[in-house]
């Protein structure tokens, strides 16, 4: 098969999204497992024929399906060339609305379907992956549509929706003992696979891998969690309220000190409560999980001694006291010879340049985001001599603290 690389990065590219996916002969697609058991879990098994019969008629050469169900699932499907026999891929199903009670509640009613099966619905789509934004599959999709078919003049997309048959004589529909089993298994593998992904994420987390933590929460939204609430906006702001909770203990198995990350969850814990948008919500989503992996990165003792945690943590605390070696020795009780020594094996500078390339890192900070006088950050930063202050801001950053601001306030002078 002349394009495996290309299909192997794309299945890859779609475990990396946590989007489901199936590749399977035409002819016998298992579509039970294609909608992840959704109409055994209903009591409509008798819908599979006619869905089997749909999906097979919009099978076509060179074109790509975005079908939507009248469950209001998404599936992007196409049909693999150069092999022996027809062969599909299926993608999904996937949402890309973040569905309420109500919204499953008329799902149900629309696809005839009594209000006993609520529970086993509720519990199906909250593991069913959500799309904010279907263009970046739209985007993947096309591009292996390209690469397999000779470009973007080769072949064809469709979006269908609501043309998939819906369930026949489904306000029959009673659960058997079967289906209960069936539905008891699957909640039980769902809450597996959703513990597994979320202790992958909390460790990724922990290491201040931003990347990873993002690429693992992925598709993870409020409408992943149960539902405390029939308004979207108080279950958004639940899910943020666990989410920093989730993220602090993260930060504290990162050997970040309570100190910084107390800080950093009280901030949270403020926007949180002002948040007033799905939009804003979402975002303050990926703020948290960058800024709780930065403080991982930037403020992590992991693999320090006690001693040099605490010297770390002391600095860190409080860039205005008195830092220096004599100072650290009587407040942890330890030769002060040694106490040198044991610092610079242990971080690679001496305790004197470490307290000032923190002083001078503040210093930046403090020119970038206010109008404060010089003097006056030297003072924040633990320097009371303005001029010392200037000194080795120059050595460190090879400008003056008027230089360096006058060019961030003036770039390309």
């Amino acid at each position: 098969m002349f394009y495996q690389a290309q299909l192997d990065f794309l299945l890859q590219m779609l475990s990396n999204m946590h989007l489901h996916y199936s590749v399977f002969p035409v002819e016998t697609p298992p579509l039970s497992d294609v909608d992840l058991h959704l109409r055994e879990l209903l009591g409509i098994t008798h819908d599979y024929p006619a869905l089997e019969t749909y999906f097979r008629q919009q099978m076509k050469d060179n074109t790509i399906c975005h079908i939507t169900d009248s469950f209001f699932c998404h599936y992007s499907c196409l049909l693999l060339p150069d092999l022996p026999e027809k062969t599909m891929l299926v993608v999904g199903p996937y949402v890309t609305e973040l569905l309420t009670k109500p919204d499953l509640m008329q799902i149900i009613e629309k696809n005839g379907l009594p209000p006993q099966v609520f529970p086993s619905c509720e519990k199906y789509f909250f593991n069913v992956p959500y799309l904010s934004d279907h263009n970046t599959l739209t985007v993947l999709l096309n591009t292996f549509g390209a690469a397999i078919w000779g470009g973007m003049d080769h072949f064809t997309v469709d979006f269908l929706t609501d043309h998939v048959p819906e369930p026949q004589d489904s306000h029959t529909t009673h659960l058997s003992s079967e289906a209960e089993t069936e539905n008891t298994l699957f909640d039980m593998q769902a809450l597996e696979q959703r513990y597994a992904l979320e202790n992958e994420f909390l460790h990724a987390v922990s290491q201040g891998l931003s990347h990873k933590a993002r690429m693992l929460i992925g598709n993870a939204t409020p409408a992943h969690t149960q539902n405390r609430s029939l308004d979207a906006l108080s279950s958004l702001k639940y899910y943020l309220i666990v989410l920093n909770t989730l993220l602090r203990k993260a930060a504290e198995n990162g050997s970040v000190h309570p100190l910084h990350i107390d800080q950093l969850s009280s901030d949270f814990a403020f926007k949180i409560d002002r948040c007033n948008s799905a939009n804003a919500g979402q975002r303050l989503i990926q703020e948290m999980i960058h800024k709780y992996c930065l403080l991982v990165k930037n403020h992590s003792i992991k693999g320090y001694s006690l001693l040099v945690q605490k010297m770390i943590t002391r600095i860190d605390s409080d860039l205005t006291a008195d830092l220096s070696l004599s100072a650290m020795s009587v407040l942890l009780n330890v030769n002060a010879s040694y106490l040198s020594n044991l610092f610079k094996k242990e971080t690679g500078s001496t305790l004197t340049d470490y307290v000032n390339r923190k002083r001078i890192d503040h210093g930046i900070l403090l020119l970038n985001s206010t109008t404060l006088q010089i003097q006056t950050i030297a003072q924040y930063c633990g320097i009371p001599d303005v001029n010392y202050f200037t000194k080795l801001f120059k050595r460190y950053i090879g400008k003056t603290p008027k230089e360096y601001r006058d060019a961030v306030m003036h770039p390309g002078r």
